[in-house]
């Protein structure tokens, strides 16, 4: 009997599993402009409240820290419990999140409701990750994981578009209400359109399992199957604690310090460019126009990225546009004198900061096998958006000392290039974490 997992890695691509990669990239694309909202919103809101720097830049992390936990929490929640059921979840407490952020009055309460956001966000990256590269075929695999990161700045340009749009008829919390209502549209989709993956079905065989698989063969125009394949008890109840497992530690420790790195500068940027530009004498929603040119650039980067792996390593094309990134911010810091060259400067740097993004988790898909690839996707992008969060507020307290744009950019700008540095490190063998697993199986 044919493995239907061979099956699926060996087989043309069906509609219903380039439906699923869709609907990654839409997901992501929630994600993409769930996180920005708070920036499109941040000159309204430092005008409404009366808040300085220093506190915008608290406000503006509150997130990041809401993705870091959910990201490890509901990450390995993924892989115990299936990816199906995570997304679901973490769609509604993102709905909930950006829903009760238009009621907020204050600093603390948005605060509040930013978090919660923020972990129904952690936990769908973790899991999408491993839905893009579980519901494709081996030869498109790391292809549809960077098509699926490139729906992060996918969503930023659209809903940049729409932000704009909406801040010249209304205050900073119809953007919420904007996000919430996207987001919330794609619960059906899920529920309806996205089976359980059949990796995870016959990694965990829960009850039912076999009926769960032939669904899901048969939605996908495959024949369905007597069995599953044998797996190990051992196996079946690997924990989120194998990521540290001596064989795994290495890489774990490696790309959380690579991802850390790398959003510290990603996120000074992202966060930041719209009362930058406000400050420089523009209007907020030409704030939000620089901030899209941003992510046209990046979900160019992010795809070129992708394309370019199918032929060339995917560790050193990502070293090489973490380098980049930080050449960019740095050309970044010298201000333009109008907003044409800073929209254009703002592309080009998006075009490597996100593709250093796309990268990242294109090696993450590679390097952790099917039983830990959430969790350890989860881990670290979680400890990465949590440390990530000392971006904003770090940049706000230089910003607050008196130091200028140009210091302040190069100072950030260096995160991307010492995670260069920490992937020359990482043991890239992407194919020895499949055999390794296979190898423990009966």
């Amino acid at each position: 009997m044919k493995d239907p997992r061979e099956t699926l890695a060996t087989s043309p691509m069906s509609v219903a599993q380039i439906v699923v990669i869709a609907i990654t990239v839409g997901l992501n694309a929630l994600d993409g402009f769930d996180v920005l909202a708070i920036s499109f919103a941040s000159p309204g809101i430092a005008r409404e409240w009366g808040i300085e720097r220093a506190a915008l830049g608290f406000v503006l992390s509150m997130e990041l820290i809401g993705m870091g936990a959910g990201s490890i929490l509901l990450g390995g929640l993924a892989d115990k419990i299936g990816r199906r059921r995570t997304l679901l979840g973490c769609l509604v407490v993102m709905s909930i999140g950006m829903l009760m952020a238009t009621q907020a009055r204050n600093v603390y309460s948005l605060s509040i409701w930013r978090v919660i956001t923020g972990l129904g966000i952690g936990g769908m990256l973790a899991t999408i990750n491993a839905v893009s590269s579980e519901f494709s075929n081996a030869r498109r695999r790391a292809l549809c994981v960077s098509l699926m990161a490139i729906g992060y700045p996918i969503g930023a340009v659209v809903g940049g578009s729409i932000a704009a749009m909406l801040l010249k008829q209304g205050d900073w919390r119809a953007v919420f209400w904007f996000g919430a209502s996207a987001t919330a549209a794609f619960i059906p989709l899920v529920f309806f359109l996205v089976p359980e993956s059949i990796e995870w079905l016959c990694q965990r065989q829960p009850a039912n399992a076999l009926a769960a698989v032939n669904r899901s063969l048969i939605r996908m125009g495959r024949a369905a199957v007597n069995a599953l394949p044998a797996v190990s008890v051992e196996m079946r109840k690997r924990s989120v604690a194998d990521i540290f497992s001596p064989q795994f530690v290495r890489i774990t420790l490696l790309m959380s310090f690579a991802y850390f790195l790398h959003v510290i500068s990603f996120y000074f940027i992202v966060k930041w460019i719209p009362k930058i530009v406000v400050d420089m004498g523009f209007t907020a929603s030409s704030a939000a126009g620089v901030l899209v040119w941003l992510n046209v650039g990046g979900a160019t980067g992010g795809a070129v990225l992708g394309l370019l792996s199918l032929r060339f390593g995917l560790k050193n094309l990502t070293m090489l546009v973490l380098a980049m990134s930080t050449v960019m911010l740095a050309v970044f810091g010298r201000a333009q004198a109008d907003l044409t060259h800073l929209a254009i400067i703002c592309a080009i740097a998006g075009f490597f900061t996100n593709s250093g993004i796309v990268g990242l988790y294109g090696i993450l898909a590679q390097v952790f096998p099917p039983s830990l690839r959430a969790t350890g996707t989860g881990f670290a992008v979680g400890t990465g958006r949590a440390g990530s969060v000392l971006a904003p507020i770090i940049a706000g307290f230089l910003f607050g000392a008196g130091y200028g744009l140009e210091f302040v950019a190069v100072a950030m700008g260096i995160g991307s290039f010492a995670a260069a540095i920490a992937l020359w490190f990482l043991p890239f063998k992407p194919e020895s974490a499949a055999s390794a697993e296979a190898a423990v199986s009966p």
